[in-house]
């Protein structure tokens, strides 16, 4: 295989573009007959190639002589002209022909040939002068770098094997899941600290991925913190990993009690990711709602600084040290000969394991240069990176770690230019791999390989930066990347002068006329933007906003039209919302004849103007959920190069006409069918021949004929992977043509993913359920009002997940919906399948699966995932043997009787509106795996609920059970309920017992019940056998006269919070509560109607450290009592609400530390507390927070 070039010189790939454009055919037509023109561009290309031979040897020279680095830097900047000057040309050209006319007046595009001529001999004269001063600074023609073949592209793969962290991993997970390590009933904080490189975030996420610690926790979330420290922003992640919901608030406080509520009783672990900050203060306030937790909870903190780790850890920090040579040897080898013996090679194996040694025992640097000779086996090769000068240089300078210039310094030119454009990225920041290839495009980034996308191109630039090590998969969101910090100091020292990036810690003065790639980055939602000093960045090319807030930003992001004519070198325009953004950008946006990427999604942008239209070099085009959008420009057929056109989430109506002319578009996120002159609008579709990606046809309502939809040509359309088929909701379009139209559209057999969604048609088309399609793995079907029967999906071989939701005329589920093969008599139906749903189906009544005998054949044998919701008519009979199944879910299907599936492997069942459902209590080996329980409102027959049949139970609650009455463990030998973390009992009216001698749950940490009427005792012996738990809720149950164990400690000493309502007669025996005694309250609230109190609280009845205390409906309280309060030094907050006759607080006033007040319904209290006017007013007047019917005074 010949041998390719790698390693060339940053500019190296950036002068071949330039000597493609001057060869290209618009270049070519545009200066026919213009000969001073002609003689100036090839005397430029002289030059060029000139400077093109030194440029290697000065890239290496560069790195430690600074007169070199600035020649470098003075002819990138000429370089960056020349590339706009002939990006001109090539516009001007292209215009040109698309208008049919050869010349124009200078004012077409402000650019005479006078002027063009004068721009071309400034460049040319830079560059001379450049050129000349190559002796002096000992530059030299033809030094190359050589390697063997490129690195191979290869699909991504998991993280690479980790050495030499077994005792490391072991010794924290000694951490993780022992109880032996908890210091009081704090969660514990485990630091790893090391340097930069060292492999610290590796071993977290091994942690993190144990299936030993995955057992142990209720909860996980791993968090990204770095340099930029935002107790907001690292609370609402973990709020929103923890709940799987968006956050919309941008209010800490009530983000944290959400936090706070969420974690109660939970066992969790948090990874806090490379931490910086060492303010003792941050840390407190971030850990506030971590205390409410379980016991066992922990916390794991990555820094480089030991201080920060002294601030934040409960345990001493583990100290992570730079591996041995020889485990850094297997990483390296392990990258280096890709799985093969280096003992193959004796020579390279020693030249190896010198490199190594020069490594310093770190892995990443291992890592990312055992990826850069993996593609060699030429010893000179191996040689050239051992006596490498860059060994030699000093960290100081520029803290780039050698090695990781050394990696950088042999990657090919061209993807030199790809990775330094990625310095605009914050440390930290996570990257889509389609939009950045995207960026690189438009930039001209990616050299056009034969017969093949640019896209494509792109594709392997982004591979073998992953390969190399320069990016890596993120933890939580795979389809997200991101690059180490050290990388990030490696791409921002490598993009020099040329890049910057606007922070909260630099000023937006720094912004240099040379800079031609700007990010700003945009933390916190009152971020500050002046434009004004941008109009010195007259030569930027691309200006990306990253808002790292995820808020709408409150600031002015309005772009002038006077600003935009200043930048008219712009190729890349991205813009994030904010509040008081115009809602449409300025006709001069048709002024940037460069601009090639536009992204304006998720802003409150209304249209798009018609300049737009103009922008003849545009290649995509973002406008994703933008609400207000309702039109795309008229025009915009003219946008001949545009391939990537995003419009998910938008409003729009209809599509521009002509759309069939884009024939360079390769992606199209929506296509609006409408009508057009007694046509539908869906033909246009047809010529669009190369759309890959995702594509959803909306309003298939409209399609006139249904043999217009055969003029989409969805069945060429062979590169298509997710295709969404929508009609509109509330259609009355005709059955009979529906169930043509979708026949019409039948997809090509690639398609991975297919919707259908609010289908009016009354039969599904052969070519759904055929096994020709043998690569779709999700089918989601929505809506279809009028159909009757399934197809026979079970033929769909490679299927993973199946959706079908909203049948209101499907009565039964047999045979048909599993199919048959004719190829195959062992044919398994739905063989592939993991995740099944059906949901509101009201008239399903039978599900039939017992047609199929062979053992071998039993559909379903996969399936790990259950949902069956909203089928209230449904009987039976449920599929019997689920080998794999580990979460089922059951609700709203009222006349289901069969009893559940013989799931062996099931960890979480839910089970909600089911009354005649049949608990399997009798068949332990049903529950050995199961970790989750919740029953709702279902099995009418279950009486008794034995809990020592699941012994891996962790929360159970049980709701509306009519006929429970009691929990048990069996007889004789004491059983530990070792996993139980939480148990819920509320409105089950039979309910009358615990198991006999207490529940024996040492890590229970949450206990709730409600409405239990008949309920007269609590479990015996909480202090003893709960001396985890941390939450008690009581409420609405009448007969509970007082807590066990009364006379003795009634209480779990390590209670933090304690609720009881409406239980009158418990509250009036408070006095027995001993609350005095539980140093670890801190939340108490207590309403209940109480006719005899007319004071509270009473002396000596609340804890010292508590600091929420909230009581109400007291309908006789009168007043609080001073003596019980003045001692609450730690109290926070009180909340008072629904008490007719309270007039006035406390003779001394409310402690000194309260920060909130909050009445509700007191109306003499309140009167009373009139700010400035009221009696009670200089008692709370101290008080920074007070609401009064939930307006703050």
């Amino acid at each position: 295989m010949a041998l390719e070039f790698v390693g060339g010189a940053f500019l190296s790939s950036a002068l071949q573009v330039l000597f493609a454009k001057m060869a290209s055919p618009e270049v070519a037509k545009y200066i026919w007959g213009k000969k001073h023109t002609e003689k100036l561009l090839e005397k430029l290309k002289i030059h060029l190639r000139l400077v093109d031979a030194v440029l290697d040897d000065a890239e290496e020279k560069g790195t430690k002589n600074k007169h070199v680095e600035k020649w470098l830097d003075e002819l990138k900047d000429v370089i960056y002209d020349a590339d706009d000057l002939l990006d001109k040309i090539s516009t001007k050209a292209r215009i040109g022909s698309e208008s049919k006319v050869r010349t124009f007046i200078s004012t077409s595009l402000n650019f005479s040939d006078r002027k063009l001529q004068s721009e071309i001999s400034g460049v040319q004269d830079r560059l001379e002068f450049i050129f000349r001063q190559k002796d002096d600074l000992g530059l030299k023609e033809g030094v190359r770098v050589t390697l063997s073949q490129k690195t191979p592209t290869t699909a991504l793969v998991e993280g690479s094997e980790v050495f030499g962290r077994d005792a490391d991993k072991e010794a924290i997970i000694k951490l993780l899941i022992s109880d032996d390590h908890a210091r009081g009933d704090h969660t514990c904080v485990i630091p790893i600290v090391g340097m930069g490189g060292v492999g610290k975030t590796t071993l977290a996420q091994l942690l993190y991925n144990d299936d030993r610690v995955n057992e142990k926790f209720d909860i996980k979330a791993w968090v990204y913190v770095s340099e930029d420290y935002d107790i907001f922003k690292v609370t609402k992640t973990i709020f929103e990993l923890v709940t799987s919901q968006t956050c919309g608030s941008s209010d800490l406080n009530s983000l944290q009690y959400k936090l706070k509520e969420r974690l109660m009783g939970k066992r969790f672990l948090f990874v806090l990711d490379d931490i910086w900050n060492e303010n003792y203060v941050d840390w407190v306030d971030l850990q506030k709602p971590f205390q409410s937790g379980a016991q066992g909870s922990r916390i794991i903190v990555t820094t480089r600084n030991r201080q920060v780790a002294s601030i934040m850890q409960t345990l001493a920090p583990h100290l992570l040290v730079q591996l041995s040579n020889e485990d850094c040897w297997s990483l390296f080898a392990k990258h280096a000969f890709d799985h093969k013996d280096p003992n193959a090679n004796p020579i390279l194996e020693e030249i190896g394991r010198k490199i190594v040694n020069k490594c310093n025992g770190l892995p990443l640097a291992a890592k990312t240069l055992g990826g850069l000779l993996r593609s060699t086996t030429d010893v000179k090769d191996w040689d050239n990176i051992l006596k490498s000068d860059i060994w030699d240089l000093s960290n100081n300078e520029s803290n780039i770690l050698p090695a990781l210039r050394l990696s950088y310094f042999h990657l090919p030119s061209h993807i030199k230019r790809c990775f330094a454009y990625c310095a605009l990225f914050p440390k930290g920041y996570e990257f889509e791999k389609e939009k950045l290839i995207l960026l690189w495009m438009a930039e001209n980034l990616l050299q056009p390989g034969r017969n093949k996308r640019i896209e494509d191109v792109g594709d392997g630039y982004f591979c073998e930066l992953v390969s190399r090590s320069f990016f890596q998969q993120s933890s939580h969101d795979r389809s997200c990347f991101l690059m180490h910090d050290l990388i990030n100091d490696l791409a921002k020292f490598v993009s020099g002068k040329f890049s910057a990036r606007l922070e909260d810690n630099n000023s937006i003065k720094d912004v240099e006329t040379r800079i031609r790639y700007l990010s700003q980055v945009i933390t916190h939602k009152f971020h500050h933007v002046d434009f004004r000093a941008f109009y010195k960045a007259i030569r930027l090319r691309t200006f990306l906003q990253l808002n790292l807030a995820c808020l709408s930003v409150n600031f002015s992001n309005k772009v002038s039209d006077d600003l935009l004519m200043k930048l008219r070198c712009l190729r890349v325009l991205t813009l994030v919302d904010a509040q008081d953004n115009d809602h449409e950008l300025p006709n001069s946006i048709g002024k940037l004849r460069h601009l090639r990427f536009l992204d304006v999604s998720g802003t409150k942008i209304n249209k798009l103007p018609e300049s737009l239209c103009s922008l003849c070099n545009l290649q995509t085009l973002k406008a994703a959920s933008c609400p207000n959008l309702t039109k795309l420009p008229r025009d915009m057929h003219k946008l001949a190069n545009l391939r990537y056109l995003d419009i998910v989430g938008t409003h729009l109506e209809r599509m521009p006409s002509l759309l069939c002319k884009l024939t360079s578009l390769q992606q199209l996120s929506d296509f609006i069918v409408t009508i057009e002159h007694n046509r539908s609008s869906i033909g246009e579709l047809g010529e669009l021949s190369n759309l890959h990606g995702s594509l959803a046809i909306k309003n298939l309502e409209n399609v006139v004929d249904a043999n217009d939809a055969m003029e989409a040509k969805l069945r060429e359309k062979k590169f298509l992977e997710d295709l969404s088929l929508e009609w509109g909701y509330d259609t009355d379009d005709s059955q009979q043509k529906s169930n043509s139209v979708l026949d019409n559209l039948q997809p090509h057999t690639n398609l991975k993913e297919l919707k259908i969604l609010n289908y009016t048609g009354t039969e599904f088309p052969n070519w759904l359920g055929e096994n020709s399609f043998c690569n779709l793995v999700s089918l989601f079907v929505m809506g279809c009002n009028n159909c009757q029967k399934l197809q026979p999906l079970g033929q769909l071989s490679s299927l993973k997940e199946l959706r079908i939701k909203g049948f209101p005329q499907l009565v039964s589920v047999g045979s048909e919906f599993y199919g048959s093969s004719s190829s195959s008599a062992a044919f398994s139906p739905f063989a592939s399948l993991e995740i099944l749903r059906f949901e509101y189906m009201p008239a399903w009544e039978k599900w039939i699966n017992d047609e199929i005998d062979n053992e071998s054949c039993r559909p379903f044998q996969r399936l790990r995932e259950l949902y069956i919701m909203g089928c209230p008519r449904l009987i039976g009979d449920l599929p019997d043997k689920l080998p794999c199944l580990m979460e089922l879910v059951i609700t709203d299907c009222k006349q289901l009787v069969s009893s559940l599936p013989t799931a062996p492997a099931l960890s979480a069942l839910r089970i909600e509106d089911a009354g005649n459902l049949e608990f399997p209590v009798q068949e332990p080996q049903c529950h050995q795996s199961l970790q989750s329980l919740k029953i709702f409102d279902s099995c009418v027959s279950l009486k008794s609920f034995p809990l020592n049949l699941f012994p891996r139970l962790k929360s159970l609650e049980l709701s509306l059970c009519k006929n429970l009455e009691s929990l048990t463990v069996s007889d004789g030998e004491e059983q530990q309920l070792t996993s139980l973390h939480s148990l819920y009992i509320c409105k089950c009216r039979k309910f009358v017992s615990f198991p006999n001698g207490g529940l024996p749950a040492p890590n229970l940490t949450c206990f709730e019940v409600e409405c239990c009427n008949n309920l007269e005792l609590l479990p015996a012996r909480m202090h003893i056998l709960l001396p985890s738990l941390k939450e008690l809720h009581l409420s609405r149950c009448p007969k509970i006269e007082t807590f066990p164990d009364y006379e003795v400690s009634p209480l779990p000493v390590n209670l933090r919070s304690l609720e009881i309502r409406n239980c009158d007669k418990l509250i009036g025996n408070r006095l027995a509560w001993n609350l005095s005694s539980l140093t670890s309250l801190e939340d108490l609230i207590i309403k209940g109607k109480c006719e005899d109190l007319e004071s509270f609280p009473d002396d000596g009845l609340l804890p010292v450290p508590l600091s929420k205390l909230e009581i109400g409906n007291f309908l006789s309280l009168k007043t609080l009592n001073s003596k019980g309060l003045r001692y609450l030094s730690s109290l926070k907050q009180l909340d008072i609400s629904n008490c007719p006759k309270l007039e006035s607080i406390t003779e001394d006033g409310t402690p000194t530390s309260l920060i909130h007040l909050n009445i509700w319904n007191c109306p003499l209290l309140q009167e009373q507390c009139e700010r400035e006017k009221g009696q009670q007013w200089p008692k709370i007047a101290h008080i920074p927070n007070i609401c009064i019917n939930h307006k703050f005074i």
